[in-house]
């Protein structure tokens, strides 16, 4: 199962397989935990961790989602609790997958706009958890057969994952569980799973979700170090099958019960101490209660005339382990005599180390006591021997129950012997157990530490890359770039920026207060205090202390969650603009200069024959003024009198044709 389960995943087609839910699709069974589960596991001691563990996490969508439900509820709770998620699963590619968390714009389509804001940012083909969130996170390749479990866990998350075992695995796992939680942790199955037959493990909190409580049980943890190659038996769900066996099973158990009341023979299973474990029947005429303390031994119980011989035939079934018959015992009752037929058969089951052994009792014909008094008449000349017979029988009788006796004596000092030895051997039984647990627990948490390592190397590495990154692009960055956090300290800064700010590299954390810069703004601090406030961007033209134009451009820093963390300071240089655009308003002030000296009337057009300018000597010759004449079409001035068609078409060609006009007489 596990080398099929693994396929599936490398072909991506797990999640058509097995419906690994989150807020994604089951959003109501996540949403239960904020009033069933985390106020009770988040009531700890300042600085102790909140602890979970998601099994078979698939491609993080469970994880996340018991991520951002405790992450709402703490902020509700405004509580500052260590968090430690950790997530595992058997396949690579699909902790890989978890690890981005970057889900398609179909997965996402049901959650609120507002957890979309708060936990996701957008990226090309769909939305990916925010770092805060990922941060919480610690996603490990892990195989719950084999695998030692992580530990202390106040919260485990397996769902939809028992249902592809068999009841063997499930039990182990189960186990494990339990083993890993902490005494008042609890466990989350699926919706179609259920703790089942071990229920005495785990105690149900809600029904319609399945919320289950550790309970405070023994149950020793199995774990094989040593990978398992063997495939896990799968579950076959088909309840008409199984109704359909259990049904036929139940109706040939009824009717082998009742064959073996009416005909079967009444018998006792004892243990091979000779003490009765269950009655077949009734006993009543073979077995009686001795007098004085309550007992089951079997010898106690049977009746004159059994004894001797029950313990011989056991005696023989246990040296030779076959079945042993007795038969021409009788029992002497008020009025008759009954002769008595028992059957001893050694039972074999591997569930037991101890011996047992099946007795059966039955009665032969009934011998009448007038039928022994006639034998005894028609016998009355052996009277003599018979009676010297019985007294041989009596002696023997006595010697053997003698020999029972010391044989009794024996086996009690041999018992107390031997209890003295379990005890023994249950007190080594026990060290070596709390041994075995210490060691498994050494083990498991050294698996979490190599996890942790395994997490923290990657996240190293990544953000090694991250900074040479960032240190590579302010260090190839042509513009002056100054980084505060929000306490107005230097966070960082580009090259440009350290010789125009007086900057130098020991200057990273210090206020901005204490540097002297060359440029003249003596309201910055101010200014960055108002964009942290309002966070909207100020721009300003600025000059430093030698006369040089900068653009300076005041910017709220963001981080990748979006919160306000400071500002970034941004000096565009402007000085050429700046110069250039002086000199071109000198030029036209020249030019202008140069018209209105000139004595002729003078007007300058634009593109669209529209008056830009016009000179003194033209209002004065033509008697117009400035505001009727500038920006107005030279065909529509005064009365109309330069509408001159010729006109028109020469200045139209003086545009297109970029020729010369002159000496064209107009009049007036």
């Amino acid at each position: 199962f596990l080398n099929f389960w693994q396929a599936l995943v490398e072909n991506g087609a797990r999640s058509e397989l097995i419906n690994f839910t989150g807020f994604f699709r089951d959003p109501v069974a996540f949403e239960i935990l904020k009033t069933k589960v985390f106020p009770s596991i988040a009531d700890k001691p300042a600085g102790e961790p909140l602890r979970i563990w998601v099994a078979g996490c698939a491609t993080g969508e469970e994880v996340y989602s018991i991520a951002i439900c405790l992450l709402e509820f703490l902020d509700t709770e405004t509580s500052k609790l260590p968090i430690q998620i950790y997530a595992t699963d058997i396949s690579d590619l699909a902790i890989n997958q978890a690890r981005t968390g970057i889900y398609k714009q179909t997965l996402v389509a049901d959650i609120s706009p507002e957890r979309l804001h708060n936990f996701f940012v957008p990226v090309e083909g769909g939305y990916q958890i925010n770092k805060l969130v990922r941060g919480l996170c610690v996603f490990a390749k892990h195989d719950l057969c084999s695998d030692p479990p992580f530990s202390k866990m106040d919260l485990i998350s397996c769902r939809n994952v028992l249902i592809y075992l068999g009841t063997t695995v499930q039990k182990k796992i189960l186990a494990t569980f339990h083993y890993g939680l902490k005494p008042d942790g609890f466990l989350m199955l699926g919706s179609s799973e259920t703790t089942g037959e071990f229920s005495e493990l785990f105690a149900l909190v809600d029904k319609k979700h399945k919320i289950y409580f550790r309970k405070i049980a023994v149950a020793r943890l199995a774990i094989d170090l040593v990978t398992s190659n063997t495939s896990l038996e799968m579950t076959d769900h088909s309840p008409g099958t199984d109704q359909i066996t259990k049904d036929e099973s139940d109706l040939q158990q009824e009717a082998n019960q009742i064959v073996l009341d009416r005909y079967a023979p009444v018998g006792v299973v004892i243990n091979s101490d000779l003490e009765i474990l269950h009655f077949q029947g009734q006993t009543s005429r073979y077995l009686e209660p001795a007098p004085g303390r309550a007992s089951h031994k079997l010898l106690k119980m049977a009746k004159e005339g059994l004894q001797l011989e029950l313990r011989t035939a056991i005696h023989q079934a246990k040296k030779q382990q076959q079945p042993i018959d007795r038969t021409g015992l009788r029992i002497v009752e008020v009025d008759r005599i009954r002769q008595v037929s028992i059957h001893v058969i050694p039972l074999s089951l591997r569930s037991l180390e101890d011996r047992h052994f099946l007795v059966l009792f039955e009665e032969d014909v009934p011998l009448p006591a007038n039928t022994i008094a006639k034998r005894t008449r028609r016998t009355s000349d052996d009277k003599q021997e018979i009676n010297r017979l019985n007294q041989e029988l009596i002696t023997t009788q006595a010697q053997l129950r003698s020999i029972i006796e010391e044989q009794e004596i024996t086996n009690q000092d041999l018992r107390v012997a031997n209890e003295e030895i379990l005890s023994s051997n249950e007190e080594f039984q026990s060290s070596n157990e709390e041994l075995e647990t210490a060691k498994e627990e050494i083990q498991a948490s050294n698996e979490e530490l190599n996890t942790i390592n395994d997490e923290l190397q990657r996240r190293n590495i990544e953000l090694t890359q991250v900074s040479s990154d960032l240190q590579n692009l302010i260090a190839s960055t042509n513009i002056p770039i100054l980084m505060l956090d929000i306490n107005l300290r230097i966070r960082r800064f580009t090259p440009l920026a350290q010789s125009i700010m007086n900057l130098i590299p020991t200057d990273l954390g210090r206020p901005l207060s204490d540097i002297h810069s060359t440029l003249n703004v003596p309201d910055l601090a101010d200014r960055i205090v108002t964009v942290m406030d309002t966070l909207e961007t100020d721009e300003q033209e600025i000059q430093d202390l030698r006369g040089h134009w900068y653009d300076l451009r005041i910017r709220p820093y963001r981080t990748i969650d979006n919160k306000v963390d400071g500002v970034m300071v941004m000096l565009v240089d402007i000085d050429d603009l700046k110069r250039g655009m002086a000199e071109l308003e000198s030029s036209r002030n020249y030019a202008q200069a140069i018209v209105e000296t000139v004595s002729d009337p003078l007007i300058i057009l634009d593109g669209s024959l529209r008056v830009l300018t016009a000179n003194l000597a033209f209002y004065r010759v033509f008697q117009e003024t400035a505001a009727v004449t500038e920006q107005q079409l030279i065909f529509e001035l005064g009365n109309g009198q330069w509408d001159i068609p010729k006109l028109r078409r020469f200045l139209l060609e003086v545009l297109s044709q970029h020729h010369q006009l002159q000496n064209f007489e107009v009049e007036h």
